[in-house]
């Protein structure tokens, strides 16, 4: 697959704000990774500018394991997760300087963090990326993708088969059987895209349906999926619709991942080694 030229064609009067500024909502006490994870592969795909929102008391943590990224230290609970004191501050980040939002990966199931999840994703006014303990805060009650402020927003959720049996009730047996018809009626009953993760991961909306070949069982490692949250949050950011920047990510994900298990084996990938090929699977699909 060849990505599009709107990724791939940069002027040469350009700057890093033509590319988009990417909020990271992600990251809490023992799980800083996912966030680094997550920024960095949204730099590695394009995005002009990213900034992690973290927990306060963790800005010198992140401070000492990261470069081109910036942070955004916000309120806190006693727990050292994001706190529901945040929402005043990341909505003035969303409304005056942000172009899409990646929601959820370490963010915790903390009460106040969760509750924080929800009222963000109800009332975000931009595209959006609904990971991991995103989508666990809202499984109580998915119909807040229904109940939002700016319906016509760009909204993705990247499942994998658990996530999504405690959104729909399902379970994980039924939707690993159907994986194709259980993307396409949740993408449609809520106006979404829906990257089902997997083997063969699917990408569904109302209209759409991609099934993914790229990718190998070494990608089954802590964080790969944070890797592409952060490529879908650029691909937002940079332009395309919803369901093309789900579509492409997958793809160069699993591209990206198929180049480093060719180097480092399937047993001995992690996730960082999926974001440093990147690059190279970016070459290959140009």
């Amino acid at each position: 697959m060849r990505l599009p030229a709107q990724l791939l064609q940069r002027k040469v009067n350009a700057h890093k704000g033509d590319f988009g500024h990417v909020l990271i909502l992600a990251g809490s006490y023992g799980l800083t990774g996912a966030a680094i994870l997550t920024g960095d592969s949204a730099l590695r795909s394009g995005a002009g500018l990213v900034t992690l929102g973290i927990p306060r008391s963790l800005h010198n943590v992140f401070a000492r394991r990261v470069k081109e990224l910036m942070l955004k230290p916000l309120p806190e609970t006693k727990n050292k997760t994001l706190s529901i004191k945040a929402y005043p501050v990341i909505m003035k980040l969303l409304k005056e300087r942000m172009d899409v939002l990646v929601i959820g990966p370490g963010l915790s199931q903390n009460k106040s963090t969760q509750e924080l999840i929800r009222k963000v994703v109800k009332n975000c006014p931009k595209p959006m990326v609904i990971d991991a303990d995103g989508l666990n805060a809202l499984s109580y009650n998915p119909d807040i993708l229904l109940n939002t402020q700016y319906a016509m927003r760009d909204t993705i959720i990247t499942p994998h088969p658990g996530e999504m049996s405690r959104l729909t009730g399902l379970s994980t047996a039924e939707i690993n059987k159907n994986r194709k018809s259980v993307a396409k009626k949740f993408a449609s009953d809520y106006n979404i895209t829906v990257v089902l993760k997997g083997h063969n991961t699917v990408i569904a909306d109302k209209n759409n349906i991609y099934l993914n070949k790229t990718g190998n069982p070494g990608m089954a490692t802590a964080g790969a999926g944070d890797v592409l949250s952060g490529i879908i949050g650029a691909f937002l950011a940079q332009g395309l619709d919803a369901f093309s920047s789900a579509k492409y990510a997958v793809y160069l994900h699993g591209l990206a991942g198929d180049l480093a298990a060719k180097e480092k084996t399937q047993l001995g990938m992690i996730a960082s080694d999926i974001i440093g090929k990147i690059p190279a699977a970016i070459k290959i699909s140009s």
